[in-house]
């Protein structure tokens, strides 16, 4: 049972002034409360619980905050569906494409422009609705290809533009004994995250409102040759992986790539702590995935997202909370070097050392980055994308056709929307 906050009657202390003779009011310490937290984490994510403990404990010393942290892709949803029936914890941490699914349920407190100026102006692009925002936006990471520096040199590949590109580089690296991409497929959310990859820079780039047109019977994965092309770029990962992808963990994956046993892999910055962990010179870069047209772009993706409860009892500690956050840049620079992630704050630059980094400015100079918010939000997650993810396994298995695949993903369209 969650707890709730607790009551403390405290008296203001009254002290007479010896040298006026006046009456001066002493403000009482604040009182004591406790906030509850759901906290949907990614994989980098666990453990910035306590960097925000130590924080909140030093600024805002009544406030104790109750975490509920869980993993954001397999039980966030179905807890925030618990929640909805009894009530909603005072803050929510998940991601960006969540406030689409709550805040029209009138469920989520709007955030003061207080906090929210001290963000990006990008940040609030997604977290918006008729005008009022309901999310602050943390961090943010970038998904692609993540590529090993010193082998492209080495071989004298050029990164790639086009899948005529891509297929030269997967040639060599078979004729030279080379795994051309590292993967984990036993993890079907890396399968669910691949597939919006590629469906963001072969189809919504081109059709944004391809869910809504689905929804409304226009479209279908079945009949969609975009779509179709999308989800068979997993298989053009499975047959240029590691035999054990369905027993790979992601750890293992992500050292075999640093130990140049695969020359790639399509991943997001969740890959990076990983990367460096294992040896903290690994000099990577990032691409993003070729599209049938030659004009991909890379991908964003607005990470932790802090949402408050319309019904909180305690506004004004929430508040508080949301300053800290907001506001605290040595515990932003600590959170962001943890995470391996981008700065949504104004005026914070995390501190570790991003190879990476150089081509995503690149990227940015050029125009060439997509928020990938627009596919999550017309086509979601929870009970959709991610068990999408379960068919295609099956399908690069050999338990089912492409066929059934693409019907069981069309049998699913009720399920696509979060409204």
């Amino acid at each position: 049972m969650r707890k709730r906050a607790m009551s403390v009657l405290l008296a203001a202390a009254m002290i007479t002034g010896t040298m006026t003779g006046t009456a001066v009011m002493v403000k009482a310490d604040d009182e004591p409360v406790t906030l509850t937290v759901l906290a949907g984490q990614s994989t980098t994510d666990a453990g910035i619980e306590d960097m925000i403990d130590e924080a909140l404990a030093e600024k805002y010393p009544n406030i104790t905050l109750e975490w509920e942290c869980v993993d954001w892709g397999n039980d966030f949803q179905p807890k925030m569906q618990q929640y909805m029936q009894s009530g909603l914890p005072d803050i929510m941490i998940g991601k960006a494409q969540d406030v689409s699914t709550y805040a029209p349920q009138g469920v989520l407190g709007e955030i003061d422009s207080t906090y929210l100026d001290r963000g990006l102006d990008a940040s609030r692009e997604n977290v918006t609705i008729d005008g009022k925002t309901y999310g602050l936006v943390y961090n943010a990471m970038y998904q692609g290809v993540y590529y090993n520096k010193a082998m492209f040199k080495e071989n004298g590949w050029e990164i790639p533009k086009t899948l005529d590109d891509l297929q030269v580089i997967i040639d060599d690296c078979k004729e030279k004994g080379i795994t051309p991409f590292a993967s984990h497929m036993v993890d079907t959310w890396s399968i669910g995250n691949m597939s919006m990859q590629f469906a963001m820079n072969d189809v919504f780039n081109k059709t944004p409102d391809w869910g809504d047109k689905f929804r409304a019977g226009e479209v279908s994965f079945s009949d969609s040759e975009d779509m179709q092309n999308a989800l068979n770029y997993n298989k053009l990962i499975y047959d240029n992986t590691f035999e054990d992808t369905f027993s790979t963990e992601q750890t293992d994956c992500d050292a075999k790539m640093v130990l140049g046993d695969a020359a790639m892999k399509v991943s997001g910055s969740w890959s990076i702590q990983n990367f460096l962990d294992i040896d903290e010179n690994f000099d990577f870069g990032i691409f993003p995935f070729p599209n049938q047209t030659g004009d991909s772009k890379l991908i964003f993706e607005p990470n932790i997202t802090i949402m408050t409860s319309a019904n909180t009892e305690h506004q004004d500690a929430v508040n508080d909370f949301l300053d800290l956050m907001s506001s605290d840049k040595d515990l932003a620079v600590e959170i962001l070097d943890y995470t391996k992630t981008a700065s949504m704050l104004k005026d914070v630059t995390p501190t570790f050392s991003n190879p990476s980094q150089e081509d995503i400015d690149k990227y940015a100079s050029e125009d060439m980055i997509v928020d990938v918010t627009l596919g999550n939000n017309q086509l979601v997650w929870g009970g959709f994308q991610e068990e999408n993810a379960k068919d295609i396994a099956a399908w690069l298995q050999g338990q089912e056709s492409i066929e059934d695949c693409l019907k069981a993903c069309d049998g699913r369209v009720d399920s696509s929307s979060a409204n």
